[in-house]
């Protein structure tokens, strides 16, 4: 297969736990490469993402990794063939990558959880609240790359609309829904349309209320998207400048236990929309 010069984060993962897989086996890349008739170079391109491999070449190098877990390697394939192009693919060149990847990783996920602090999150934002927030934090963009990113960030929530939806919770500090992003009519607006989303099958919403006794702060916004196992899930921490993706087995697991600290600190989803219904009222 052709090698792909600027790989996505989805294929720089499946390379990952290819040779993840393959260092757990005790075996090295020529080891690996002899298996498949293939030059290691090969092995170490396939394993960073620069370049793809057959459903057949995939099971044999688990077989010959002796991976017991079937399930894992089924995921594996089909992350190999995941080939098509999606609608992120309109941005290449366009956008900075993680824009496309995060895009790509919404929508493979088989559940998504989000944690938000100061804005509501990014999938459940109006067109004019987006647009405030990349105003606001990237003041020097031209009004075409602006413009770029919030139909972008609009696009993500073609999510929603799909026939089989991932489950998405969205748990979100009350500050977020009264830090007066853009103008009032724009709060406003944004507040009413996350309880339309609030409303709809599989979309779960959690406000944190500046009452809840435990919570301390999780001092950051996360996304957590579900793999097709659990040993494919990924998080997604928002930074000044760039989005990082984690997976390994310990990050999982740290942050999966933050979410659950952070949701018994939060209301229920009835509660959670009249505390919104109220803020929305206040406006």
């Amino acid at each position: 297969m052709p090698t792909k010069n600027n790989p996505t984060a989805r294929q720089q993962r499946l390379g990952a736990e290819l040779r993840k897989l393959r260092e757990q086996a005790g075996m090295t890349a020529r080891e690996a490469g002899a298996m498949l008739a293939v030059n290691p170079i090969q092995i170490s391109q396939i394993e960073s993402g620069s370049s793809g491999i057959s459903e057949e070449r995939l099971r044999r190098l688990a077989g010959f990794y002796e991976c017991d877990d079937p399930a894992l390697v089924d995921a594996l394939v089909g992350m190999a063939g995941e080939r098509g192009k999606g609608w992120w693919d309109d941005y290449r060149g366009v956008l900075p990558p993680g824009f496309q990847d995060l895009a790509e990783l919404d929508y493979r996920a088989s559940f998504l959880r989000t944690l938000d602090i100061v804005h509501v999150p990014g999938m459940m934002q109006t067109e004019d609240y987006a647009r405030a927030v990349f105003t606001y934090v990237k003041p020097d963009l031209p009004s075409q790359d602006i413009d770029a990113r919030v139909e972008h960030r609009l696009r993500r929530r073609l999510l929603f609309d799909k026939d089989q939806p991932p489950e998405f919770t969205a748990i979100i500090h009350e500050a977020a829904l009264r830090i007066m992003v853009g103008t009032r009519k724009t709060a406003h607006e944004q507040l009413n349309h996350l309880l339309s989303l609030s409303e709809r099958q599989r979309v779960t919403v959690h406000v944190i209320p500046f009452s809840a006794e435990g919570f301390a702060g999780a001092g950051y916004s996360m996304l957590y998207a579900g793999g097709r196992v659990p040993q494919l899930d990924t998080v997604v921490l928002d930074g000044a400048h760039h989005s990082m993706f984690l997976d390994t087995e310990s990050q999982l697991r740290k942050h999966r236990a933050v979410l659950a600290k952070v949701e018994a600190s939060a209301l229920h989803p009835e509660e959670s929309r009249e505390l919104i219904h109220r803020i929305a009222q206040d406006l």
